[in-house]
């Protein structure tokens, strides 16, 4: 029962790796396509609080009971034993860092070894890694593991199918706030190896200026092109008193659109205009500000994405990379004693 895994090392987690910068990446200055998505302090923190409450989710009863019934009817604490961590669907591997980190967490005996890096294009069968240790440790951590896992991956997945089809265009992919609540770090970190690029991290970290703030501001539906001018300067004075944020500023229209260009904000997003309204906002931009960023956003989709980078769009976010991502098909082998 006890596997032969001699030789085989710890994973080193890439902790001296530097995350990305707070607020995530909004000037055109940071968006280099093809750069390593690190993992860093920040996404290692996330994962281990998100790993200690799913495991206390796993292992606690409602009556307060803790451990795994099953393992502790039938498994005994000194059995040892390994299992290969493979793939069984094609996509893109993201997110590795939490396995050793599940693991370890319930048994400090546990072993993990990589055998795919990450970003990975993975193919089914392929082998991701091997585990070995105490087997209550490997049943207890394999779902907490494998769920984290096959989400992240099938978030990096969704975000490489995106970005490969804008690769050769100076336009980059962009992610959002749609993120599921509690994993927004590590969803951000699996768009970049996904080779998107990130928004802002959260509300704090940067300007953004929507339909409905502008709504509430002219006390109705649409605001009209002076209100969106009026906050855009407002926003401008914000960020500059208390630097180092970035001004976006979403318009609907031309019109709203000529009004904000004049307050020079870093971005504008342009909300659910057509690849010709685009393209007629690019005009318009290079006319009265060409240092202005247009970003594209809403209706957008795999189908006619490039359409829009190809009417001159700068950016363009797309929500369904996090919130429509489906889980990367994965599972975990029991390796038997040859």
């Amino acid at each position: 029962m006890n596997g032969d895994m001699s030789g085989m090392g710890s994973l080193c987690l890439p902790d001296q790796l530097h995350p990305v910068p707070p607020g995530g990446i909004l000037g055109m200055e940071s968006m280099v396509k093809g750069k390593p998505a690190p993992w860093g302090p920040a996404e290692g923190n996330a994962a281990r609080r998100l790993i200690t409450w799913a495991l206390e989710e796993d292992l606690t009863a409602p009556d307060g009971r803790h451990g795994d019934a099953t393992c502790l009817a039938l498994v005994p604490a000194s059995l040892k034993g390994q299992a290969a961590l493979v793939a069984r669907s094609e996509g893109i591997l993201a997110g590795f860092p939490v396995v050793p980190l599940v693991f370890s967490a319930l048994d400090p005996d546990m072993r993990v070894e990589s055998l795919a890096p990450e970003g990975t294009r993975l193919t089914p069968g392929m082998p991701i890694a091997r585990l070995a240790g105490p087997m209550r440790a490997l049943l207890e951590g394999e779902r907490t593991a494998l769920n984290l896992l096959q989400r992240l991956s099938g978030v990096a997945t969704m975000a490489h199918r995106y970005a490969r089809l804008v690769a050769d265009l100076p336009c980059v992919v962009l992610d959002t706030r749609k993120t599921t609540p509690g994993l927004r770090l590590l969803e951000k970190y699996a768009v970049r190896v996904g080779g998107a690029i990130n928004h802002r991290l959260g509300l704090a970290d940067g300007i953004l200026v929507k339909d409905n703030h502008l709504a509430c501001l002219a006390g109705k539906m649409r605001a009209d092109p002076a209100t969106a001018r009026a906050a855009a300067r407002q926003a401008r004075a914000y960020a500059q008193a208390h630097p180092p944020l970035l001004v976006e500023v979403e318009v609907e229209t031309l019109a709203q659109l000529e009004q904000v260009l004049a307050e020079y904000p870093d971005v504008v997003l342009l909300d659910n205009m057509s690849p010709v309204q685009v393209r007629d906002a690019v005009g318009l931009r290079d006319r009265l500000a060409p240092r202005v960023l247009l970003e594209a956003s809403g209706g957008i989709r795999l189908e006619n994405l490039r359409e829009y980078a190809l009417a001159g769009a700068d950016r363009i976010s797309i929500g369904a990379m996090t919130h429509q991502a489906t889980a990367l098909d994965m599972a975990l082998d029991y390796i038997p004693d040859a």
